[in-house]
């Protein structure tokens, strides 16, 4: 019997031994690289905190004891010692297990995660809300402890120096955990920084320093001021010995580094917090991709996969499709790799997602113009708005549900002085097992009104290139929203015409219904619309390309022939291109049509397959035919 089959909540944890906790974080390892190589998911990142969430949860009692990640994309582990293992084979499936924390799926899952940098925040407002609520509680009866967990990379976003700077200046009992496995302090971890952790977690330290203030307080006139100078000169001499001078003077008690797969100390350093009255953080280094060698090796890689053989790796194990397809993100890095070298004035801008962008072909060959601004969307934004004033072209690749953290500094800073920044909005629409968090529903919605913005969406790869390609050429902000997947290039009838700006392009001729298609719901219409031609019903196929200005000039004398019109788009109907459409045909006062517009209903989209999801929200190629097929009442 394995181990964690023994495990219905961390309280099982707490009666193993050292030995069994070790043995226990290979078993949790086998299982999440296993499951992830059949489910995709977040491996690398996983492997890294194994032994952190076993002493985590050894030494804290969860749920009582409050830990959030952040992110969650490392919560593997976690989500195996809360009960979850019978369930963790539905991982990332549709109605199964989340890879990320949900507060709807286990009474552990405390904050709903999916984006960065937020569990600082979160967990000084559960801090926070815990005081308020519970009064003073007498000094004998501990609080509750408050854990935010939260990654090296996730600590480049303002945000998360936003909680920090809040939560030292309100002093509550705050943990953070820094989980770093790529800062340049590493190499600090040993045996004087471990020393040093001991001490400063063991009772005899805490113990000198409360008498020592004490002492020191009781000099009469000039107590006060030797305790700030003893103070300062404490924290000057952890700042010579440690790399935790920064969150020192943000207000924090500063632990570390220490080694974050040594279950032992771990337990140990996490033992010392449980009387902290103070914000204080813990530097834990670990091994992104532990215990598996390919992620080890090339933990970016391993960062979020799809599906692999577990024995032979991703790259030696798993063949591309033979066909000519390439994912729109390769196509997108490949083109604009092109247009740089022959104009010298574009540069590309990412949030920490090179790899993720296609741009690391981009950052190897022109990496003086290539720039990763780290988790801090806004800043990208503005930082390529302030290179537009100096006679550059940025375009910056940003993932849709990532940029709706960048909301503010598109309106103020790049549009209202219009700009010409070229936002490349990759993973727009259904992304599949990533879930609610990621799902790029909703850029049309939150970018459609902004003035001075152009927004297009290209049918295919091929048409990715060519809008690109245009975008630059113009003096203003472009917004392109492409999805994720793959696409072919060159042999669609859609990549046949150069782009017009604010033209969209017939593909079909028809008298019965008029079906306006964004983006790569335009294949799925066309073959919808082939079913219907089967059926006698003569459907027009219009590949909108244009969100923003839309061709009002060939939608409305189509919608006036046809009397029946259907939009299509992979995205919330609330505000989206649909709703463009509708506010077009009302501002032509075009009476008597109808019109079916098939996008995402008022809701967020769950986990689980493109395809599965697509089906469900009737904008797959079946869910287009069978909406016709009502409007035109055929039988």
């Amino acid at each position: 019997m394995k181990l964690i089959e023994s495990i219905e909540s961390p309280t099982d944890l707490k009666g193993m031994n050292i030995d069994n906790l070790k043995a226990l974080a290979e078993e949790l390892r086998e299982i999440i690289i296993h499951r992830v190589s059949q489910n995709g998911g977040h491996l690398a990142s996983s492997l890294g905190v194994v032994e952190l969430t076993i002493a985590l949860h050894y030494v804290f009692n969860s749920p009582i004891d409050k830990i959030i990640w952040d992110v969650g994309h490392q919560c593997y582990a976690h989500k195996l010692l809360t009960g979850r293992f019978k369930d963790f084979h539905t991982l990332r499936r549709q109605y199964g297990l989340s890879g990320f924390p949900r507060r709807s799926e286990s009474p552990h899952d405390i904050f709903g995660t999916g984006h960065s940098s937020t569990s600082i925040s979160a967990s000084l407002g559960i801090v926070v809300a815990r005081d308020i609520l519970q009064g003073n509680p007498k000094k004998d009866v501990p609080k509750n402890k408050v854990i935010a967990v939260i990654g090296d990379g996730a600590m480049t976003s303002g945000l998360a120096f936003e909680g920090l700077n809040h939560a030292g200046h309100l002093k509550k009992d705050l943990i953070v955990i820094l989980n770093d496995n790529e800062m340049s302090i590493s190499p600090n971890v040993g045996a004087l920084s471990n020393y040093l952790s001991r001490i400063q977690t063991g009772s005899f330290y805490k113990k000198i320093k409360k008498e020592t203030k004490a002492l020191l307080e009781g000099i009469p006139r000039i107590g006060g001021t030797v305790t700030k100078i003893a103070e300062r000169a404490e924290g000057s001499l952890k700042g010579f010995f440690l790399p935790g001078g920064l969150f020192l003077d943000l207000g924090f008690n500063y632990l570390g580094p220490i080694d974050g797969h040594d279950i032992p100390l771990l337990i140990e350093t996490l033992r010392g917090l449980s009387d902290v009255a103070e914000p204080t953080l813990v530097h834990v280094v670990t091994t992104k991709g532990k215990g598996y060698k390919f992620s080890e090796e090339d933990p970016c890689v391993y960062h979020g996969t799809g599906p692999f053989d577990s024995c032979a790796g991703i790259r030696n194990g798993t063949k591309e499709d033979e066909n000519v397809s390439v994912a729109y993100s390769e196509i997108f890095g490949k083109a604009l790799l092109e247009l740089a070298l022959k104009d010298p004035r574009i540069t590309a801008v990412t949030a920490a997602m090179k790899e993720g962008t296609g741009l690391s072909d981009f950052a190897t060959t022109l990496p003086d113009r290539f720039f990763d601004v780290g988790i801090a969307e806004p800043h990208a934004v503005t930082f390529a708005a302030g290179m537009a004033t100096g006679g550059l072209k940025p375009v910056v690749a940003i993932y849709s549900t990532f940029l709706q953290r960048a909301y503010d500094e598109i309106v103020h800073d790049v549009c209202l002085q219009n700009l010409p920044v070229v936002f490349a909005i990759d993973r727009a629409g259904i992304v599949g097992e990533d879930g609610a968090t990621h799902q790029g529903i909703f850029d049309i919605a939150y970018l459609r009104h902004i003035p001075n913005l152009v927004i297009m969406s290209p049918a295919d790869g091929g048409e990715l290139q060519k809008m690109l390609s245009f975008a630059l050429t113009l003096d203003s902000p472009v917004a392109i929203r492409f999805p994720r997947g793959k696409s072919l290039i060159g042999q669609d009838k859609s990549t046949t015409e150069d782009i017009a700006y604010g033209k969209s392009q017939i593909l079909l001729s028809g008298k019965d219904i008029l079906l306006l298609a964004l983006g790569n719901t335009v294949t799925r219409a066309l073959k919808a619309a082939e079913r219907l031609r089967q059926r006698g019903i003569e459907a027009a196929l219009i590949n909108a390309r244009f969100i923003k200005p839309l061709d009002v000039d060939t939608i409305i004398p189509l919608a006036r022939l046809t009397g029946r019109v259907i939009t299509i788009e992979e995205h919330c109907l609330a505000g989206g291109f649909g709703s463009a459409v509708l506010e077009a045909l009302s501002n032509h006062s075009l009476q008597g049509l109808q019109v079916k517009r098939l996008g995402i209903e008022d809701c967020f989209v769950e986990h689980g397959l493109q395809q599965s999801l697509r089906a469900k929200h009737g904008i797959d190629e079946e869910g287009i035919y069978q909406a016709a097929l009502s409007m035109t009442q055929a039988v």
